[in-house]
């Protein structure tokens, strides 16, 4: 057997067995040309390939095999990570309690099959910026392929837990790269942002707030995590925090926390009872920063002492608990009632009276589907027009839509979208933000957390055992 596989033929015909069901998954048929390579390197021995060694020397020195070796995990690496399987982090709390700030989890590419790259010239393993470089991009951008999608696993389900591309991320200002670039538009006005300039509470200018504007094409956009709620085709509502798809509640999949204002005697909380509550010391920290506003539409709270009250991220099952402990008078929910405007919430227009908590109905597109524009409903599907599938748009002085510049009264969307939020309610920019997420936009599914650390603690006891190889629901 083991002069078998030592046979020249035969591991030719095993690696080109490989190579052809890969060009296959690809559809990529330019790629055939490989098999004549890999019948050089295994049979003729024509060209010497590897060009940074010496050609039949029976032992190559420590500095090349260091050199073999590295090249060999660089390729393999990225092979597994623009085709099977990648490892994110949780650099947030959006998904919490389901996942934890410090989770490291591993996302599976085939599940939905692997996005071609947009941008295939890139630095390995650096996603849009220069490692020790604020601005210098990683990628070429002089070569840009359309979107492609390999045959997978599956679709998108409803309750899956999702990495894709910031849907926003396409312009970002770089010294502050966490927010939404069009949200700091709405807040500070565009002049703002391109003179990079913000003025302080006294009117007083202060420059190099923003930095500079850099646009991104969807690869190389921010990863965000969160769990779809809703697919193509469905129809969503949230009332009172409770999120409705197609006339039913979703299902009670992960676990959900929402954030609570806490009435107590007076009494500070145990920071070890709270941190049994899965409390984190952030939050602890950020429960007397009450907005004055949470006080006038939670009822039962205008005649309180605000010194005594808290605001606490709870998973339902925790909420009884917390009643239970002495000095705790009540524990009310926050939910913003319904017909409050939020101007940061999704579609950012006068028309929509939306809130966190209270949204919708909102239908979510599908690819073929045919809707009919009008006024009232293209604040909703503008940016899936403009942005996403590339068309120009614009509404003439007598209210005519226009699209491509030929007048519309219908749209025929070209990819499917999605609606996705993070289990932590309360705690999450996701599509009651900024939309819609495309097809285009997705990256993989969460399989499970292999690694996790509390950033709270000190190592060891940092190292959240019970997390390890941990499946996500």
């Amino acid at each position: 057997m083991k002069k078998l596989f030592a046979n020249k033929w035969v591991k030719f015909g095993i690696v080109a067995f490989f190579y052809l069901l890969f060009v296959i998954w690809l559809q990529n048929w330019w790629l055939l040309l490989g098999l004549v390579i890999i019948y050089d390197i295994y049979i003729s021995k024509k060209v010497h390939w590897a060009f940074w060694k010496k050609k039949d020397a029976e032992k190559q020195t420590k500095t090349i095999e260091w050199i073999d070796a590295l090249i060999f995990a660089v390729i393999a690496a990225t092979i597994i990570r623009l085709f099977f399987i990648e490892a994110f982090t949780i650099p947030t709390s959006s998904m919490e309690k389901s996942l934890l700030v410090g989770d490291y989890l591993f996302v599976s590419k085939v599940s939905y099959g692997p996005k071609m790259p947009n941008t295939p010239i890139a630095v390995p393993f650096a996603h849009n910026t220069m490692p020790f470089t604020t601005d210098t991009k990683s990628y070429a951008e002089w070569l840009q392929w359309p979107y492609r999608r390999l045959a997978g696993l599956g679709k998108v389900e409803r309750n899956d837990v999702v990495v894709f591309h910031f849907p926003e991320g396409d312009t970002v200002c770089l010294n502050q790269q966490a927010q939404s670039y069009y949200q700091l538009v709405r807040r500070y006005g565009r002049d703002a942002i391109i003179n990079d300039c913000v003025l302080d509470q006294n009117g007083t200018p202060h420059r190099g707030y923003f930095g500079k504007i850099q646009s991104r094409p969807v690869d190389r956009r921010e990863n965000y995590i969160k769990r779809c709620v809703a697919v193509s085709g469905d129809s969503l509502q949230i009332i009172d925090g409770q999120v409705f798809v197609n006339g039913k509640p979703q299902e009670n999949i992960g676990d959900r926390q929402f954030k609570y204002l806490v009435v107590t005697d007076g009494t500070m909380l145990n920071a070890a009872k709270l941190e049994e509550f899965g409390i984190s010391k952030e939050d602890r920290d950020a429960s007397r920063y009450i907005d004055p506003d949470m006080l006038d539409y939670v009822e039962g709270l205008k005649d309180v002492d605000a010194n005594n009250i808290f605001i606490y991220p709870l998973v339902e099952s925790n909420v009884e608990k917390l009643k239970s402990i002495a000095c705790v008078k009540s524990v009310t929910r926050v939910a913003r009632p319904k017909g409050l405007r939020e101007s940061f919430i999704f579609p950012h227009d006068p028309k929509y009276n939306w809130n966190e908590d209270n949204f919708g109905p909102l239908y979510i597109p599908k690819k073929g589907d045919v809707i009919k524009l009008t006024l009232d409903n293209l604040p909703l599907y503008r940016r899936c027009i403009e942005a996403y599938e590339g068309n120009s748009l614009q509404v003439s002085n007598d209210g005519k839509i226009i699209i491509n510049n030929q007048p519309a009264d219908s749209y025929t969307f070209r990819m499917d979208y999605f609606f996705m939020m993070g289990d932590s309610r309360h705690n999450s920019a996701d599509s009651r933000f900024w939309g819609f997420v495309p097809e285009d936009h997705i990256v993989g599914k969460a399989l499970f957390v292999w690694f996790s650390t509390d950033k709270d603690k000190s190592f060891p006891a940092s190292i959240r055992w019970s997390r390890i190889f941990k499946g996500i629901d």
